[in-house]
């Protein structure tokens, strides 16, 4: 569950004070629009963390308490601070309710980076939950009946294709590809579906294929056989992953791939 969804959960109980980054000048812990909410004892989000964080924790604290709310402060992160940024930090304060959701729900949502995830087996399981805090906008396909789970995190949206390349051609234009079925048959549809779509269009921004140097090395002959060339799979990674991660467990290679995933969208 992302930060937004915690906080619409606890204001159906509660009161809070929303804190935003309104403005850094120089260096700063975190960007304009970072934010957190304070409630009487719990945190969702961050500012950056450090003293700053603190302060600002401690004087929302003080208003739901009763205290006049500061709306607008700043900050120098100097030595009265503790920390060494540098910069100035101008930090907005709110007062929120449970009638705010839906304006919240907007100002807050991040949009997310456009992912289409082939394969809905025990990796690409744990790669959604390794993405679930993250922001993308997943498209999860698979061609299997009843593979997908009950629930599902809010920005992931399941599509059951057979064939399951048939939803190559609907996906959303930028999109990051990665492909992890249940057969290499499939995953070889896929592949093709998708450097045919990048000889059309060439609007996919990444194509990742799970599998080792052999499973490449094969696909490679299969893909010349369908007439591709090295200039056609050149931007293909296989494998997938950070180079120096190499547990195999299905939770260790989705925070490898999520990783370089932020890379792949200059995170």
């Amino acid at each position: 569950m992302n930060d937004l969804a915690v906080l619409l959960g606890h204001l159906c109980h509660e009161p809070a004070v929303l804190v935003r980054v309104a403005q850094v000048q120089g260096s700063g812990p975190r960007e304009v629009g970072a934010w957190m909410a304070v409630f009487s004892g719990t945190l969702v989000g961050t500012i950056g963390g450090g003293h700053l964080e603190w302060q600002a924790v401690a004087h929302a604290r003080a208003a739901l308490a009763g205290s006049p709310l500061r709306a607008l402060q700043r900050h120098a992160l100097g030595p009265s601070l503790g920390q060494c940024c540098g910069g100035v930090v101008h930090l907005a304060f709110e007062a929120v309710t449970m009638s705010d959701a839906e304006r919240l729900r907007t100002a807050l949502a991040v949009p997310g980076w456009p992912l289409a995830l082939f394969g809905g087996g025990h990796v690409g399981q744990a790669l959604v939950r390794a993405l679930a805090p993250l922001p993308f906008s997943l498209t999860w396909v698979d061609s299997r009946d009843g593979i997908f789970p009950a629930e599902v995190p809010s920005h992931v949206r399941c599509e059951h294709s057979d064939p399951v390349d048939g939803a190559v051609r609907d996906l959303v234009s930028g999109s990051a590809v990665l492909i992890m079925s249940f057969s290499h048959a499939e995953d070889l549809d896929v592949l093709a579906a998708c450097l045919q779509r990048q000889r059309e269009v060439g609007d996919l921004r990444w194509i990742g294929l799970i599998g080792s140097q052999t499973k490449w090395a094969s696909f490679r002959h299969r893909l010349e056989d369908r007439g591709y060339t090295e200039a056609d799979w050149a931007a293909v990674a296989c494998p997938i992953g950070l180079a120096g991660i190499r547990g195999k467990e299905p939770a260790v290679i989705a925070a490898s791939v999520a990783a370089q995933l932020l890379q792949v969208f200059g995170a």
